[in-house]
């Protein structure tokens, strides 16, 4: 069965434009969901609409209103709404073009896919996706969904576009309210090393199949174990470990991965008086400044 287009219109640039088809790019149909049912028959509980006044009502009674005051509103007919016509009901009318990782992840909302709308308009689209591809740069348009108008971006992907809306720069909370009680002093040199050294040791590709919901797996597994008559097996969650502070928790992440040579006899006599006085160093240090002391452990661990 073929995609059902969420947007049909005509992207525009200029003098230039194509008709083109917009599809939701993300789907939540394989998610885990649950009913409401009676704790006792069982049966699925209908959500039915309730006046206040005249009780259970008929969803063909219902219309659109716009709170205006407090309790005070206005029906919207959808003759009203039709009357609203603006360009970007059917046209998405490129507007600038910038960076493309000039956009703030913040603003960015929803993901959409954006291709051709028949033969007839696929030249013209390739000649604007491979334009954007070459030089780098993401579109900025506008487009009414959901009777709302969203400003998005559009850039190549693939053999297609890949649009994605923008919040609304007042839906976005400022950052003071959060973050400005956070100190912004400078780490312990020593410290920000250790941390660096940890970050390159995890360093990989990103393959999002590496990071399925796991929450989601077990929910299905109990799920099947009842469907058999079974006793959900409930799995328990990892022990918290002990509180230790950041120096002790960098040395031990940072010596699992390395382990240190077995020391021969004569190399342990030869150290031996070097060692007691590094051990004298660091219960200074750790009297000093703990967190430090850990780190510096964890540098001699991964280096051995």
């Amino acid at each position: 069965m073929a995609p059902r287009a969420s947007w049909k219109g005509y992207l525009k640039l200029s003098l230039v434009s194509c008709p083109v088809r917009l599809y939701p790019a993300t789907s939540a149909s394989e998610r885990i969901s649950f009913n409401q049912l009676h704790n006792k028959t069982h049966n699925r509980i209908n959500m039915k609409p309730v006046d206040p006044e005249l009780g259970l009502v008929e969803r063909s009674d219902l219309v659109k209103g716009y709170e205006y005051e407090d309790k005070q509103y206005i029906v919207i007919e959808d003759s009203d709404l039709d009357a609203v016509r603006i360009e970007s009901n059917h046209t998405m009318n490129i507007e600038a073009f910038v960076d493309e990782h000039s956009v703030d992840v913040i603003y960015q909302d929803a993901p959409y896919y954006l291709a051709p709308d028949g033969a007839m308009a696929e030249e013209t689209f390739a000649v604007l996706r491979e334009a954007m591809r070459k030089s780098g740069k993401l579109a900025i348009a506008r487009l009414v969904l959901s009777s709302r108008e969203r400003v998005v971006t559009i850039g190549a992907r693939e053999n297609g576009m890949f649009v994605c809306t923008l919040r609304n720069p007042n839906e976005v909370r400022g950052t003071a309210e959060y973050f400005g009680n956070i100190p912004a002093g400078t780490p312990d040199p020593e410290m920000l090393q250790l941390a660096e050294a940890l970050i390159k040791q995890k360093e990989t590709t990103f393959d999002p199949k590496n990071y399925e919901d796991r929450y989601e797996i077990a929910l299905m597994a109990m799920i099947r174990e009842k469907l058999k008559g079974h006793k959900p097996i409930i799995a328990a969650a990892p022990e918290r470990g002990n509180v230790i502070n950041l120096m002790d928790a960098l040395k031990a992440s940072l010596s699992q991965s390395a382990k240190p040579p077995a020391k021969s006899k004569s190399k342990a006599d030869e150290t031996a008086k070097p060692a007691a006085k590094s051990a004298k160093a660091g219960a200074a240090a750790a009297k000093e400044n703990p967190l430090k002391a850990n780190l510096l452990k964890a540098v001699g661990k991964s280096k051995a």
